[in-house]
């Protein structure tokens, strides 16, 4: 449909609105490096040509329930299905590269959307499961951040005959054990919460899945982590909440994708598809068909 002067001018005025915010929110960053002389095949392809060869490969973390795994040979996970119903709508084959996560997002995103790992590996076509915030945005302007598609929190598991009345919050991990997953939030936030009062009744665990294992067996009393990692671990003797958490600057975060920069398209293209799964409760069938509650994301 042909635009009208009007339309294209208040879209002009949107989009300096926008860049004026933007520069804004980023002005206290310097621009980092930028790859030279890299070949196409090394920072991915536009949406034409993936179209045109018929697939699209999505990065996703390895070894991730519920949200991204391998079993029997096959890709399983909330990601995956999403990454499958994104390639759906653009009308071409899903294909998934397992990567393993860096030690920082700032990492997975230079070695997996922009640049490339330093040895072997690519990158790939659309990175998901990417955290959403400003501050990330700008430290990496390499990238687009988009198609953000729920929200994840922190929560607390526990065994309901260790708390047959309340559920427990924090201040109780003085007296009673606690899992975590190994150097996450929730353990930093445990290890320092109350002066560290609690370190000696944190457990830490290599997964998620191990930190579940051992409260279903009784090992310890609560679990605390991601809500989504919990919730696959429950069996019905546990129980689970989101209690406040004192302190806790970062108890909730949005999930989205990452694009390279230069494939604005392709970006807004996977944006659309995600909207439309999630406004048409696909995306909520997936998280109920791995036993997940979901949370949509805050646009």
């Amino acid at each position: 449909m042909r635009r009208t002067a009007l339309q294209i001018g208040a879209a002009a005025l949107i989009f300096l609105a926008a860049a004026a915010s933007a520069y804004a929110r980023c002005e206290n960053y310097t621009p980092g490096p930028k790859p030279q002389n890299t070949g196409r095949d090394i920072v991915g392809k536009d949406l034409d040509q993936i179209l045109d060869r018929g697939f699209i490969e999505f990065a996703v973390y390895e070894e991730f329930p519920p949200y991204s795994w391998e079993e029997g040979g096959k890709a399983r996970g909330v990601d995956v299905e999403l990454g499958r119903m994104i390639a759906e709508d653009l009308g071409v084959e899903a294909r998934f590269n397992f990567v393993a996560a860096s030690e920082t997002v700032d990492a997975d995103l230079r070695n997996y959307v922009w640049k490339g790992p330093l040895i072997g590996g690519r990158v790939s076509n659309v990175m998901l499961h990417v955290p959403y915030n400003s501050d990330l945005a700008c430290r990496n302007e390499l990238v687009v951040l988009n198609g953000q598609y729920f929200n994840e929190k922190i929560a607390i598991a526990y065994h309901r005959d260790a708390y047959p009345e309340d559920p427990p919050v924090p201040a109780y991990f003085r007296f009673d054990t606690v899992g975590v997953e190994n150097d996450t939030i929730a353990d930093f936030y445990l290890s320092s919460f109350a002066q560290g009062q609690m370190q000696a009744n944190i457990r830490r665990y290599s997964t998620p899945q191990e930190a579940m294992a051992a409260l279903a067996a009784g090992e310890v009393k609560a679990v605390m982590g991601a809500k989504s990692q919990l919730e696959y671990g429950l069996t019905p003797a546990l129980d689970l909440h989101m209690p406040p958490l004192l302190g806790f600057s970062t108890s909730e975060w949005t999930l989205g994708v990452a694009v390279h920069h230069a494939y604005r398209p392709l970006s807004y293209a996977v944006d659309d598809a995600i909207r439309a799964v999630v406004e048409n409760g696909r995306l909520q069938q997936v998280f109920q068909d791995y036993g997940l509650s979901f949370t949509p994301a805050k646009w």
